[in-house]
Order: structure tokens, then sequence, then C-alpha cells
């Protein structure tokens, strides 16, 4: 029985559901974390390598990522085992299998995430109606194509650069994994006046001190290349792009990219985690004692889960982004200022904000973690 809980905490999970069906040749596990505030929301992840812990981290991601940005939602987290790049017909065969396997779970709420998007979310809605990220045909809020989640790290970048008495102008930056959150992340912060000096994908890294062309790195991946066919550029392997020195290094792909082992070949004075747990606990606490500061993932990439929060409302895309600015620069100013006031990483004051309101939410249910209303969670 104690192994049933091995996950188990004072805030979650509430609910860990495996989800199969041999003729769709699904397998999946649903973590829904913690519904105190309201329906989670967490995003449907495809890998060949995903695992109940993964899914469990995400979803507690999502639970503090949610709760800082003060939204009426808590965090739960969906994988399914197959390969991403799998072809579409059987792609929709397995979200429409999960989707209609969870109709009745109304704890949870799908949205994208690697190996999915909007096209998928258009599937999910017609097999349960629950779910963020549509087509803006079906009334959605495109969060890729508009680059909700890197308008949100330009933010959380702008701020934590303030509180190093610095600027984005001619700052440099280096993208790890150039896919839809660090694509627009750095075209993002080149528009405030910074340089891209090196990006990655699962190809290759390239690098070039002078800068590198940001709508020619979008027209590559648009080709299905990859950025390291870049032609004026020193191409690198693709783990090379942690030696690459800069003022700013964003982690946009998978999780754990940074650990213990690797944390001291970075050369930079900021971390802005545009991806999901991309740096572990211990590397982050290296890196805290070497002076370079951590911005959380889910103070710094919520800009997706805000957006996604904000179209399951019927908002507006100027309405959005308009949140997304708001929200995410006060929660990395009071982040840094209750780190630099206790000594304390900028995780650990994230999570303490964060606790602070889920505490709160769940202090208001007769059971903490739902509610025996009709259609509330």
């Amino acid at each position: 029985m104690q192994d049933l809980f091995h996950f188990a905490d004072e805030i979650g999970p509430a609910k860990i559901i495996h989800i199969y069906e041999p003729s769709a040749g699904l397998k999946g596990i649903l973590v829904v974390d913690n519904v105190a505030a309201g329906p989670a929301i967490g995003g449907v992840r495809i890998a060949m390598d995903v695992s109940l812990d993964e899914c469990f981290r995400l979803a507690r991601a999502m639970t503090f990522k949610n709760a800082a940005a003060g939204l009426p939602h808590g965090g739960g987290k969906m994988v399914i085992y197959g390969d991403p790049k799998m072809p579409k017909h059987q792609k929709q065969q397995l979200i429409r299998a999960a989707a209609a396997l969870l109709r009745n779970e109304e704890s949870y709420i799908f949205g994208p995430d690697m190996g999915t998007n909007e096209e998928c979310m258009a599937w999910v809605r017609d097999e349960n109606g629950r779910c963020i990220g549509l087509p803006s045909e079906l009334g959605g809020i495109p969060l890729d194509e508009i680059g909700a989640t890197g308008w949100g790290i330009r933010q959380a970048t702008e701020i934590a650069l303030h509180s190093q008495h610095s600027n984005l102008k001619n700052a440099t930056v280096a993208v790890q994994g150039f896919g839809s959150v660090g694509k627009h992340a750095a075209r993002f912060l080149s528009e405030q006046g910074a340089r891209l000096i090196a990006a990655n994908d699962s190809r290759g890294t390239i690098y070039n001190p002078e800068g590198l062309d940001i709508p020619t790195l979008f027209a590559l991946k648009d080709e299905g290349k990859s950025v390291a066919d870049y032609p004026d550029g020193k191409r690198l392997d693709q783990d090379r792009i942690l030696d690459i020195e800069c003022d700013i290094w964003i982690p946009a792909a998978r999780p754990d990219v940074i650990h213990e082992d690797n944390a001291h070949r970075l050369k930079t004075r900021l971390i802005v985690e545009g991806a999901n747990i991309p740096v572990t606990p211990g590397a982050e606490r290296q890196l805290f004692e070497r002076g370079i500061i951590c911005i959380p993932d889910f103070i710094a990439n919520a800009g997706g889960v805000i957006c996604g929060a904000m179209e399951y409302r019927g908002a507006t895309v100027t309405a959005a982004l308009q949140a997304i600015e708001e929200k995410i620069r006060q929660n990395t100013e009071k982040v840094l200022r209750i780190s630099l006031a206790q000594n304390i990483l900028p995780r650990e004051a994230a999570m303490q904000m964060a606790t602070e309101r889920v505490k709160k939410a769940m202090s208001l249910r007769r059971w903490s973690l739902f509610s025996s209303a009709s259609h509330f969670n």
C-alpha cells in the first residue's frame, strides 16, 4: 500500500489514472495533482520515454504554475507512450481514444504539449469538449502561432535583468531547443535589442557570436530543416550549447537537460526556464551558489497556460497577452524579492509563494482536494 502512495504529500496528487486501449495502441497516464482552485489544466505529452515519475513532476509543476499565476485551476498532466513523429492518422487515433476514455474525468482539462498541437486539441474537443489551445477556427487562441509562452519568457527575462541592473539591449542569448517556445522567446527578446548567438535542436547547434538571423532560422524550421543548417555560423554538436558563453541561457526543450554533472559547463548569469523542469534541483543549487539566477519554469513559462485559461473563458488575444505580461512580471519581481530577502533559491521562493496560494484554496473546502458540488472539482 505504501508504494501506491509514493508521491503523496499534503498537496496531492488527487488522482493517478492509467489508461489503456489495445485496439488503438494507447498506453498513457493522467496525474491530477491538485484541484482545490478549480479543474486541473495540463498538457498532453507524447514521447517514447515518458514515465509516471515524469508525469507526476510535471503535474506538480502545473499546480504551482497555475497557483503562481493566480488562475482558478489546479495542476495536472497526461503522458502517452509513443513516437511524437508518428503518422497523423495514428496520432489522431491515440488522442481520440484518450479523450473518449477520459470523457467523464471532469477534473482535467486537456492542453497541448510536446508531441501535440492545436489540431490535437480539436480532436479532444470533438470527443469530450474539455481542452484549451484550440485552432482559431474553433474559437481558440493559437498559442504557438502568437508565441504566448515566449512572450511570457520575455517578461520574466526583463524583470530578472532589471534586478541585475541591466537590460536586454545587446544582451547575448543562447536558446536550447528552437521549437514553439524557444523560437518565439528568441524573437521577442531580439525585438528588444538582445542578440541571439546560439540555438540548437535535436540535430545540432549553430553558433555565431555576431548574431543569428531569426527569420532565417524560422524559415529553416518551417522547411523541416535543422537550425544547424543555418549558413552563416559554426555548426557544433547538440550538447555544445551548454558551453556557449552568454548573458541569458534559455532551456526550452526536455526535462533535466541541466543536472549536477553538467551544470558547471554553463557560462551565463541568467537562466530563464522555458521548458518544464529543465534543471534538476541539485543543479539549481549549484548555479545559485555560483551567483547564476534561475527563473523557475512555473514562473517564467506560464504564458501558455495563462493564455489557455483566458481562452477557456472566451478572452481575446490582446487580453490574453496583457494578462501574461502583468502576471509574469509581477510574479518574477516578487520571487526575486523573496529570494534576495531570505537568501534562498528563486525556486524555493516561488514554491513558497505558490504553496501559500494552493493551501489557501484548500482551506476553503470541506475536503481539501475535491468538492461534492455537481460539475465542480
